[in-house]
């Protein structure tokens, strides 16, 4: 049977949006007449501790809810917490939590007694988000560091796992040499070994690919090997673009040296705060993950 209009029509959404996330909300908000942004107030008791209001909270009832969060620093996500628990409990007909970036994805297992696996930690937090009028709640992540750990997550979160490759192939379409090398990096306790794991190099433009970068020490060691081995030009791509301590700065075109390291060094804005440290600096190019957070809250 043929589905009518009314029921093929998108469902429309209102999503919330931590700060941090505003100009990501804004550029998911533009994909899509179906979504509406809302607003929060953010505030803060004389002691520290969150004072928070969502706005037209009554007006959420049957409605299909969201929210988009960063979890950039542990002091920012008991309040996003706290908003995450209240919206489904507000008769919405579904809630969707957008978190592109998982934080604690890098520590997912214990290898010596006494290892705190956080990520497991962070997963039962969002376990027990309440069920909505709808049923569980939809939990978005992007490129997660680990797969098995979408076994950490109970019954009453569906974890949809989305990726930002798309938007990298999407990007050496445009490119006049769209050559792709994978580098694997390979640790033997705190001994970072890189080798190139296949394909010749010589003379093409390598792209090396990864979930995440930290420092960046591993890219860089990835890059000066590819660049002995006689590759063109060498980029890298990140869905996550963490760089703790500024380390985006290793990466800056500031001499003729520093160009020849990479080309292009492309990163999605699921760390909003390194979107703005880093803009309009070469090498770097900012991906957005908009299009896909706003197709994403469609299923």
């Amino acid at each position: 049977m043929a589905l009518s209009q009314s029921q093929t029509k998108n469902k429309q959404v209102h999503l919330f949006y931590c700060p941090e996330c505003e100009d990501l909300a804004r550029n998911v908000a533009a994909q899509s007449n179906s979504i509406t942004l809302q607003t929060i107030k953010w505030r803060n008791f004389d002691d520290g501790f969150p004072n928070l209001y969502i706005n037209n909270a009554q007006d959420l009832r049957g409605q299909h809810v969201a929210f988009l969060a960063s979890f950039s620093s542990t002091g920012v996500i008991f309040e996003q917490l706290s908003v995450t628990y209240l919206l489904p409990r507000l008769f919405v007909a579904s809630f969707t939590l957008v978190l592109p970036f998982f934080p604690t994805g890098s520590f997912e297992r214990m290898e010596d007694e006494g290892d705190v696996a956080t990520a497991f930690t962070l997963s039962r937090m969002l376990t027990n988000i309440p069920i909505s009028r709808g049923g569980p709640t939809s939990l978005v992540i992007y490129d997660i560091h680990a797969l098995q750990e979408r076994f950490y997550f109970g019954d009453h979160v569906l974890p949809l796992f989305e990726t930002g490759i798309p938007l990298l192939k999407q990007r050496l379409h445009q490119l006049p040499d769209a050559d792709n090398v994978v580098c694997t990096k390979v640790r033997e306790g705190d001994k970072r070994i890189v080798r190139l794991k296949e394909g010749n190099p010589a003379g093409c433009h390598v792209v090396i690919v990864d979930d995440l970068v930290q420092s960046g020490g591993t890219l860089i060691e990835c890059q000066k090997l590819l660049a002995a081995h006689g590759a063109a030009k060498v980029s890298a791509y990140v869905t996550h673009g963490v760089f703790p301590k500024r380390s985006w700065e290793r990466f800056i075109h500031k001499d003729e040296v520093s160009e020849k390291a990479f080309a292009y060094f492309w990163i999605t804005d699921s760390c909003p705060l390194t979107v703005k440290a880093i803009a309009n600096k070469a090498p770097f190019e900012v991906l957005s993950l908009a299009a896909s957070i706003a197709d994403a809250l469609q299923i």
